[in-house]
């Protein structure tokens, strides 16, 4: 993940870069340089070939990546690719708030065969909440243009679809009514970010509610009942593979390992940002695109940590018997204050709500077709 632009035109008041623990980003320059990007391609490069991989994937990120411009992020795809050629496989992507989709920019990405996800909280309500301009203004309607420019004949072959972050105070419902019309290829649902010294918002970590899981649950069903899936969503499909007992998932659920490096706008290596949420400094590693090797990380306990699967969990997940599906969580939202990581996360109660959810469900569906999920994952 390249963290080409630093700021971003939207104040999005749950920010994990802007409005939680971790405010380093007042310190970073404001967009990645040319020579930052050269060190950061010899890394990629080098690792690679250490490592004989096959494809890379690369996603521009922020702040907001478009505020680069056309001109700099032309600068900096080619950089990559110039540099990678015949070495591995680069698939390029970015992730965009995007207002600043216009004809311009989406046909400026698609001619550099760049992959574009946008961000979007759900209907107009949803999304005003909290995804607004500095000023409070809302930002649905240029969202919305954006993602109508994106699914333009010509432009659509390169649009991935939305990244929704659930708030509580929208009906799920509508929220689900009105990215079903957007026509959207794929869509995820996000949990807001924090820990167990920062809950997200309404939870009280420890109590019995399930509030997350009760906003999810009736768009699972909709969405599992439906004669024919609308949509893909990553989270229902990633939580089904991992219950019928596949391994590989993103990296909210499951026990892989974690195959993410964060290079922000200096060059300077980053843990997943959302370690943002954690404390200040929290996704810091000391190393960088000038001085390290990416090998380098793994001399940091909490990169070690993150590839340990089931070993790297406390008592309590290791004895849960939806582990293998939970993972635990995403590895940020397991913090607490004396015991860092080896928490369950916050979000505990919501996630074994809904993945037993899930299960019961597929259970029920596989009994209909004579099988069951026992046997299954036997197989």
């Amino acid at each position: 993940m390249l963290k080409v632009a630093s700021r971003c035109n939207l104040d999005c008041d749950y920010c994990y870069v802007y409005h939680l623990a971790d405010q380093s980003w007042r310190a970073q320059p404001r967009f990645m340089s040319d020579e930052t990007v050269a060190a950061t391609a010899e890394r990629i490069a080098e690792h690679a070939r250490v490592h004989g991989l096959d494809a890379v994937s690369i996603r521009l990120h922020g702040g907001e990546p478009l505020l680069a411009g056309p001109e700099r992020l032309g600068r900096i795809v080619g950089a990559l690719r110039a540099r990678l050629s015949g070495l591995t496989e680069v698939a390029v992507t970015v992730q965009t708030n995007g207002v600043l989709l216009d004809e311009a920019m989406a046909a400026f990405l698609v001619d550099e065969d760049i992959g574009v996800g946008v961000s979007l909280d759900g209907d107009r309500y949803a999304n005003d909440l909290h995804r607004t301009y500095l000023n409070g203004r809302s930002s649905y309607d240029e969202v919305v243009a954006g993602i109508a420019m994106m699914r333009r004949p010509e432009f659509r072959s390169h649009f991935l679809g939305l990244l929704c972050t659930v708030q509580l105070a929208a009906d799920p419902v509508r929220v689900w009514d009105s990215l079903l019309d957007l026509e959207v290829p794929t869509l995820d649902f996000l949990l807001p970010h924090g820990t167990w010294e920062r809950p997200p918002p309404g939870l009280e970590p420890g109590d019995a509610r399930t509030p997350y899981a009760d906003w999810l649950i009736p768009l699972f069903d909709r969405w599992f009942d439906a004669p024919a899936r609308p949509v893909a969503v990553r989270t229902f499909e990633s939580l089904l593979h991992l219950s019928l007992g596949g391994r590989a998932s993103h990296e909210s659920f499951g026990l892989g390992p974690i195959a993410l490096v964060v290079v922000e706008t200096d060059g300077s290596y980053e843990q997943v940002d959302s370690m943002k949420a954690v404390d200040e400094g929290a996704a810091a590693t000391g190393r960088g695109v000038f001085t390290d090797p990416l090998d380098a990380l793994f001399a940091l306990p909490t990169v070690t940590q993150r590839q340990l699967g089931l070993d790297a969990l406390g008592e309590r997940c290791r004895a849960c018997e939806i582990v293998s599906t939970c993972g635990g969580g995403l590895f940020p939202h397991r913090y607490r204050p004396g015991t860092g990581f080896t928490n369950p996360s916050v979000y505990c109660a919501d996630l074994y709500a809904l993945i037993t959810h899930i299960q019961r469900r597929l259970e029920e569906a596989l009994e209909r077709r004579g099988t069951s999920l026992a046997a299954i994952r036997a197989s």
